[in-house]
């Protein structure tokens, strides 16, 4: 069997994945807090990572749209959960960054616990995306996220941003090491995936693993 970490999508994949966010992409739901949460309906992914790490621009990459998912040079200003309607088969859950220390800390206190609360309570979560930002790495606000997932039994997947920024060298060793952080985590899904937002890298693999998810569901 080929390692899952080293697997190229084949080209039905591909093309499965670009049919799966040529569709429609809507804005439909925002949660503030753990009582407004939306039905669970169909699969559910999220998108986590540290603020500024770019989860808004790559959801706009994934649709095509610009402006689907707000974008800001201010860290922080995704406060809530917000959902996004893709066709008919998938909900992408775009979570409130964490790390950013200028916000106070009984807000950042209120989304960690929206966070936690949404992880642990919605059973049609199939995976969520872990950003980290290429040029920086695992750090230690990231591997708190991963025991979490980790504890919770929570699927989950690496995805590196601003894949533009690092020569190849520095990204082999950098994709190298986080494959070596994630050998002895029981929920990290074992594939890697490089993005860049800003030429598009990587995300066509991307929308082909969400796709090979969906079909692993049934859906």
């Amino acid at each position: 069997m080929t390692d899952a970490a080293t697997d190229e999508p084949t080209p039905e994949l591909l093309e499965a994945g670009r049919l799966l966010f040529a569709g429609s992409a809507d804005f439909t739901w925002a949660a503030p807090e753990l009582g407004a949460l939306p039905p669970m309906e169909g699969v559910e992914i999220a998108f986590a990572g540290r603020s500024n790490v770019g989860k808004s621009s790559l959801v706009n990459a994934l649709t095509g749209r610009n402006t689907l998912a707000r974008t800001s040079h201010t860290p922080g200003r995704t406060q809530q959960l917000n959902f996004f309607r893709i066709g008919e088969r998938l909900t992408l859950v775009d979570m409130p960054g964490y790390g950013y220390a200028q916000v106070e800390k009984a807000k950042v206190e209120a989304w960690t616990r929206l966070i936690h609360a949404y992880l642990k309570g919605r059973s049609n979560l199939a995976r969520v995306y872990v950003l980290i930002d290429s040029r920086h790495g695992l750090k230690e606000i990231d591997t708190a996220l991963l025991d979490g997932l980790d504890k919770a039994a929570v699927s989950y997947q690496i995805v590196l941003t601003k894949g533009d920024a690092l020569k190849k060298s520095e990204m082999d060793k950098r994709i190298a090491g986080i494959h070596a952080a994630l050998a002895r985590r029981p929920a990290a899904y074992p594939e890697v995936l490089l993005t860049s937002s800003r030429d598009d890298r990587g995300v066509p693999e991307l929308r082909a693993s969400i796709a090979r998810l969906l079909q692993e569901r049934g859906a």
